[in-house]
């Protein structure tokens, strides 16, 4: 999965790619298009130790009201706003809302922890349909239209491959 990273740091501004990859039991990690050698290990609700480059790092994330997180380690401080790149295609494209029975899939393996909707429900366009759990970080999964949830094919508790079909809405 690939995502715009906008970090805010003691040096200014700076606009970050990273893509993660699930490889066996490790993560492959591609920044700014170069591959980084890195292992995150949740330590605590959201502390990470983090062996990046063979220095160790003890990150702590805490959410922000408007979205992003700020990641603070022992040396410095930065907030993080990371862009969805699927929401990031439609503004720039002018794209409100998907048209037609749409499938939702997983954007990166994880493990089902909650289902906020049921089949037969109605949603609107960027209601939360389901939490998927990945690298210890929870991700709300949206709807991209409104209509009816048609088929949930996933339960809570189970793990999922990145782009498996977790439901439909029509």
């Amino acid at each position: 999965m690939k995502f715009e990273v906008h970090l805010t740091g003691p040096s200014g501004k700076k606009l970050r790619t990273v893509e993660l990859e699930r490889d066996a039991n490790r993560w492959k990690i591609v920044l700014d298009g170069q591959p980084v050698k890195a292992d995150p290990v949740e330590i605590d609700s959201n502390t990470l130790s983090l062996l990046l480059e063979g220095q160790s790092y003890e990150v702590r994330i805490t959410p922000l009201p408007d979205g992003a997180l700020e990641l603070q380690t022992s040396l410095q401080e930065f907030t993080a706003e990371v862009v969805d790149p699927r929401a990031w295609r439609g503004r720039r494209h002018g794209v409100l809302e998907a048209e037609g029975r749409q499938q939702i899939v997983a954007p990166m393996p994880g493990k089902i922890v909650r289902l906020l909707v049921e089949a037969g429900d109605r949603v609107e366009a960027g209601q939360g349909l389901l939490v998927v759990e990945a690298m210890k970080m929870q991700n709300e999964i949206r709807s991209p239209r409104g209509g009816t949830v048609e088929r949930l094919h996933v339960k809570e508790g189970q793990p999922v491959n990145a782009g498996e079909v977790l439901c439909i809405v029509s």
